[in-house]
């Protein structure tokens, strides 16, 4: 018998039926942006012109090739780390140990993929190559999940999270029972938060940049800009690893299909869309306004609170959620390279605000159970919860 627990969180995306739509509705979305990127109408909305066949779809050298990333990455997480760090308390006092060497995996990584390049590893023939592996990554994810759904029937009460246990079995499998499932020490949704998706988004960015430099003599400023822009982030993320274990997603969030399809499929083949973009639809981009672009990507670096106290000065006395808008400039600034004449490379800019806008919500539910009556006076104070004036 499965274990239980006491009182159980609100249910979220609409219960058990929002969560069966959104198991065939994420895979659906990527799969149309990945066909919408390379077709010439280029449309977001709309259904794409063909629809691919199975042969399109399945590809036993894809599956090897992803077999092999995912492997590749677990054995760079199981390297030595520069330093191990532990987690927030948990319900049963302990605090789980992580290591922090997500940015050395990034780097081993590059080291590897240039020695494979110069022995003529064919980089510029991964594009041909997205849907097949997005395949293989979504049939990943759902077996995967299934996986963590079975291991959370026999995990203590204390391991589990706070959602992801209504009793449904659909939205706990979406959701996610247990809230750090482990094999010995290695925690497999703190790998998958930043590893093989996050690594694997930059070398898909440059597969598309070598691709595009094999067609046009070399790459566009614009694909230039789009791939530092991204590698900047993802570098700065793998960095600063340490600050995801205060997130919601470690510390909140059950590790079930949203986040394993969400890490490993969503993140690498829907975030790479204006590289994939650029490669089917050149975009003409000159250097003043190219160094606009870069202005607005600079305006990411809002500072953000890392202490206890509630911060009502600077950029957080203009908004509660500062590092949100700041998330939102960052994405407007990886879109404008791409032109106006299309919405599709915008659909990252559209989507992370409705994330943000329901994490944000989150958030708010939070942060009222843990600060109280100190949460509405700086809710009274900062009336505006990310987009001073407006929202």
């Amino acid at each position: 018998m499965a274990p239980t627990q006491g009182p159980r969180a609100p249910l979220e995306f609409g219960g058990p039926l929002g969560a069966a739509a959104l198991l065939l509705l994420l895979p659906a979305t990527m799969f149309h942006l990945l066909l919408a990127a390379r077709s010439g109408p280029a449309r977001l909305l709309g259904p794409p012109a063909s629809l691919p066949g199975l042969e399109a779809l399945w590809s036993p050298r894809a599956l090897l090739l992803w077999l092999a990333w995912l492997g590749l990455q677990a054995a760079l997480y199981l390297l030595p780390a520069r330093k191990v760090a532990e987690g927030q308390e948990l319900k049963d006092k302990s605090r789980l140990r992580y290591p922090i060497n997500g940015f050395q995996a990034l780097v081993l990584t590059a080291l590897l993929v240039g020695l494979g390049m110069s022995a003529g590893l064919p980089l510029g023939a991964l594009p041909e190559m997205l849907l097949p592996l997005a395949f293989v990554a979504t049939l990943t994810a759902f077996i995967f999940s299934l996986f963590l759904y079975m291991k959370a029937q026999v995990a203590p009460v204390s391991a589990l999270a706070p959602g992801g246990n209504s009793g449904n079995p659909i939205y706990d499998f979406f959701l996610g029972r247990e809230l750090n499932p482990r094999i010995c020490f290695f925690d497999f949704k703190y790998f998958c938060e930043l590893r093989p998706g996050l690594i694997g988004w930059v070398l898909i960015n440059l597969a598309l940049l070598m691709k595009e430099a094999e067609l046009q003599g070399s790459p566009s400023l614009a694909m230039w800009l789009v791939n530092g822009f991204q590698l900047l982030y993802v570098g700065d993320a793998l960095w600063h690893e340490e600050a995801i274990l205060t997130t919601m997603d470690i510390t909140h969030d059950g590790f079930g299909f949203m986040l394993a399809f969400g890490d490993i499929a969503w993140v690498p083949f829907t975030y790479s869309l204006q590289a994939q973009f650029l490669l089917h639809h050149p975009q003409p981009l000159g250097l003043p306004m190219a160094s606009v672009i870069c202005l607005i990507n600079g305006l990411e670096t809002i500072s953000t609170a890392t202490g206890r106290k509630l911060l009502v000065s600077g950029w957080w006395g203009m908004v509660r959620h500062p590092n949100y808008l700041g998330d939102l400039i960052m994405a407007l600034a990886w879109s404008l390279p791409c032109g106006v004449s299309h919405l599709l490379p915008y659909f990252y800019l559209l989507y992370f605000t409705a994330l943000l806008v329901h994490r944000e919500a989150r958030d708010e539910r939070q942060c009222l159970q843990k600060y109280g009556l100190a949460w509405q006076e700086y809710c009274r104070r900062v009336p505006y919860r990310i987009m001073p004036y407006i929202y």
